[in-house]
């Protein structure tokens, strides 16, 4: 059988190749440099869509705890901050799920960056602001800084490290207990406020007032 096939290769025939998944694959400099051109590109939209650099009441603080008036992500980081380390988090498996056969690590890690740059500029057009303000508890919500939006899309990437270095059982109690924490905190959290945007429930957003 050997020297049958041997015949056969000498005779021009090509041996058979095993079907494989081409896996897309970057450089690592070239992963640096589109994530380098991602940001920029965000913040260059976010200005152009009238977004302030910061606070416009001037507080030069760097963390706000306050999620009800003015000062909701207008600093660099907040209580909301700890939901983009959620986004993270939750890109890192709905990616892993669905690409991991077909993008390597880092490339999945940039296409995560990438959906979080977008959804910071779909997040501060006015419709969904106005969204925020009517469905929710973020009365006081008038779009994000651009130092905030930085920020939470820096969050997300530290959130999807975060999950690609540890093991599932631990990235997923990490998600429920800052998902807890963030309820028991400010009585919002990342699947609350995904809720609270499709389909308003009045009886939570009662409890998230107070009421």
């Amino acid at each position: 059988m050997v020297r049958s096939r041997a015949r056969q290769t000498r005779r021009g025939r090509t041996p058979r190749k095993d079907k494989t998944v081409t896996r897309i694959e970057l450089t690592p400099g070239r992963h640096l440099i589109a994530i380098l051109l991602l940001l920029t590109a965000t913040v260059a939209v976010l200005r152009l869509m009238g977004r302030l650099w910061w606070c416009e009441v001037g507080d030069w603080a760097l963390w706000s705890g306050e999620v009800y008036g003015p000062h909701n992500s207008q600093h660099l980081v907040d209580p909301y901050t700890f939901t983009h380390i959620l986004h993270g988090i939750g890109l890192y498996a709905v990616l892993w799920t669905l690409l991991k056969s077909l993008v390597t690590p880092v490339s999945r890690a940039v296409i995560a960056l990438s959906i979080e740059s977008a959804w910071e500029v779909v997040e501060n057009t006015n419709s969904v602001i106005q969204r925020y303000r009517e469905a929710t508890i973020s009365l006081g919500y008038y779009g994000d800084t651009i130092a905030n939006s930085v920020a939470d899309i820096l969050a997300c990437a530290g959130g999807y490290v975060w999950a690609m270095w540890i093991p599932v059982w631990a990235s997923s109690v990490g998600f429920v207990l800052l998902e807890v924490t963030l309820l028991i905190w400010i009585r919002d959290s990342l699947l609350l406020n995904i809720l609270m945007l499709i389909r308003p429930v009045e009886a939570i957003r009662s409890w998230q007032s107070g009421g």
